[in-house]
């Protein structure tokens, strides 16, 4: 047990951090100076009870020192975004919607319950002591008592009662699964016909009389939509940063005071022996090992070389004696404490005294050190600058987003004072009222582009409101040129027209052959030259479009063969005969797979459902604007 659990330290780690703590998982910042105390301002309620900013905020923040502990050298990067804030929000009003369930509906785990699950599940091997016991010494490398444990522990398996009814209801038969599987993976023998309108191009020749006719009764096909060209600027955390400066004595404070980050975790690698003598052993029985591992202990003085060979033939660790009893390299937390504390005082190349642990006695030998090594403020300089002036800038968010509403609201006939008074850069465009395909950023957002177009902007000549257009991010615009929405003169999109004029009669063209083709075969079947055979499916088109396949697979093969035809908009026109309707071609272990994933899926559907109820029956209410909160609380806890 010991080589496992010392192979196995990150999984313990997780397994603590996901079966244990909270589900849920949440990111944020720990900012230049300290997150403020919060306050009692409700951002949510459930079933009438608030949840405060203070709670937010304190939720936030355990979360991520809980995260830090787990990777000391995360990129705080990773923890600075206020929309991260809302998730986290929206994962502690779900905690408290099913802790309120759990209350409601009495479905606490009773002190039994609690015992045996722990002694007889799996999932908790790694963290139970030969005798069913914790192992707190594993508790205590995560910084967390058997009291603590078990209470969440209790509070983990009690959440998990209020959904586990669903969950573990959902049943997946055999013909529900084949049914919804076939409509996927169902694969039909055909010989068909296409009718594509390309062929048919040459025999078209449309009239000006026609052209004109076609051209009237589609005018709105030709219109120019509305359009504007507009100034506009942008407010956002990058353009904030540009503007700062951090004095060098600043960085360096905060190089010191996180420390841990940029230091190399000091790792050990060291051989042992290990005599087994459980800790509830009789007396004589441990003694016995004792005398046995210092006979062991004289031997490795005498020859410190072969310590590997002793190892080979005495070591009770199965896991490490084949390998002269080699733990590779392991950090603090890795091993129990005896062990650890031993490890750790042992310069490369000596060996141990007897250590005695749960497990028994030890002989442990230091083979190299690694780690411990700070790297110099000069090579991590320019990310530290980067990552205060990143909080720096959220903590000046709030005010210089109230600057920049305020001017543009203000001084309402002009850009440029918002643009002298927060140094931005003015940007043009051209645009309409539904943003373009691939656009990005603001000119993505129907929000400013709905305002470019109100009656302030286009006939008032004012500047638009601010806009928020992104996470820490707004923005506003101001028309320069507005053109109305018109239709084309004819002379203007007449060679649009005879192009499409030309597509439909083409169309037109290869359908009334198509149909006239699809009679002849439900005359007779075996008539005519088909293209085929084919096999096709969902997985496997064969080269047929998406709505061929669809109209193939949806026909009716109840009687066989089965002949069909669809008209296929802007493709033309297929005409297909279904010879054979053959199953999905899955292995046994495949369908039951896929059958384990259509029933989780239902699952993970119908838990998702009851939660949606649960939380309309506790009457979840949260704050207008979650995302704006969280932009405020994001700057408020960058303050000192």
């Amino acid at each position: 047990m010991f080589e496992f659990i010392r192979t196995h330290n990150r999984l313990f780690q997780f397994l603590l951090l996901i079966l244990i703590l909270p589900s849920f998982v949440v990111f944020g910042i720990q900012g230049y100076s300290k997150f403020g105390d919060g306050n009692t301002t409700a951002v949510a309620k459930v079933d009438g009870v608030p949840i405060t900013q203070g709670d937010w905020d304190a939720s936030h923040q355990s979360q991520v020192e809980r995260m830090r502990r787990q990777a000391p050298n995360i990129d705080i990067k990773l923890l600075d975004s206020p929309a991260a804030r809302v998730e986290t929000l929206d994962a502690l009003v779900r905690e408290r919607v099913l802790s309120t369930a759990m209350e409601k509906l009495d479905l606490t785990v009773s002190d039994e319950r609690l015992q045996r699950l722990f002694v007889t599940d799996p999932q908790f091997a790694s963290l139970r002591n030969p005798d069913g016991s914790v192992n707190k010494d594993v508790l205590a490398a995560q910084g967390m008592s058997s009291e603590m444990f078990a209470a969440r522990l209790r509070q983990d398996l009690s959440l998990q009662q209020v959904q586990g009814g669903i969950t573990g209801s959902v049943l997946a038969s055999t013909a529900n699964v084949g049914q919804a599987l076939d409509a996927l993976l169902q694969r039909r023998e055909i010989h068909y016909a296409k009718f594509d309108p390309k062929e048919y191009l040459a025999k078209v020749n449309p009239t000006d009389a026609e052209i004109e006719a076609f051209y009237k009764a589609h005018e709105a096909d030709f219109r120019a939509p509305e359009q504007a060209t507009i100034d506009y600027v942008v407010l956002d955390l990058a353009t904030i940063k540009k503007g700062i400066a951090v004095p060098e004595e600043d960085l360096r404070k905060y190089y010191e005071e996180n420390a841990s980050r940029y230091t190399a975790a000091e790792e050990r690698r060291a051989r042992h022996i290990l005599i087994k003598a459980d800790k509830d052993a009789a007396p004589e029985l441990k003694q016995k090992a004792k005398a046995r591992a210092e006979a062991l202990l004289a031997e490795v003085r005498k020859s410190p070389a072969g310590f590997a060979d002793l190892a080979k033939k005495n070591s009770e660790d199965t896991g490490s004696a084949a390998q002269g009893g080699d733990l590779d390299f392991f950090g603090r937390g890795a091993m129990v404490k005896p062990f650890e504390q031993a490890a750790f005082a042992l310069k490369a190349g000596e060996v141990s005294n007897l250590v005695e642990s749960d497990f028994g006695f030890h002989i442990i030998k230091l083979e190299a050190v690694r780690g411990g090594e700070k790297k110099p403020f000069d090579t991590v300089r320019a990310s530290i600058e980067d990552e205060v002036r990143q909080q720096l800038a959220i903590k000046r968010w709030a005010e210089s987003a109230e600057q920049f509403t305020n001017t543009v609201y203000e001084q309402s006939d002009s850009l440029q004072p918002v643009i002298d008074k927060l140094k931005l850069e003015k940007r043009s465009a051209s645009v309409q009222r539904a943003a373009a395909l691939g656009a990005s950023g603001p000119m993505a957002s129907a929000k400013l582009l709905e305002s470019v177009f109100g009656n302030e902007a286009v006939k008032n000549k004012r500047n638009t409101d601010a806009v928020e257009v992104g996470t820490n991010q707004l923005a506003a615009a101001r028309v320069v040129q507005h053109q109305a929405a018109r239709t084309l003169p004819l002379a203007e999109v007449r060679d649009a027209v005879r192009q499409r004029l030309v597509m439909t009669q083409a169309e037109a063209l290869a359908r009334k052959e198509g149909e006239a083709r699809l009679a002849q075969l439900k005359a007779d079947p075996a008539s005519g030259k088909l293209t085929g055979p084919a096999l096709v499916s969902r997985a496997q088109p064969e080269g047929l479009a998406r709505a061929a396949l669809d109209a193939v697979l949806a026909a009716d093969a109840g009687k066989l063969p089965a002949v069909l035809g669809a008209a296929l908009p802007g493709q033309g026109y297929l005409v297909a005969r279904i010879d054979r309707v053959l199953p999905r071609e899955t292995k046994p272990e495949e369908d039951k797979a896929l059958k384990t994933q259509y029933g989780q899926a239902w699952a993970r559907a119908e838990a998702e459902a009851y939660y949606q109820a649960l939380a309309a029956r506790y009457k979840v209410e949260k704050k207008a604007d979650p995302l704006a909160a969280a932009v405020a609380a994001a700057a408020a806890s960058a303050k000192p």
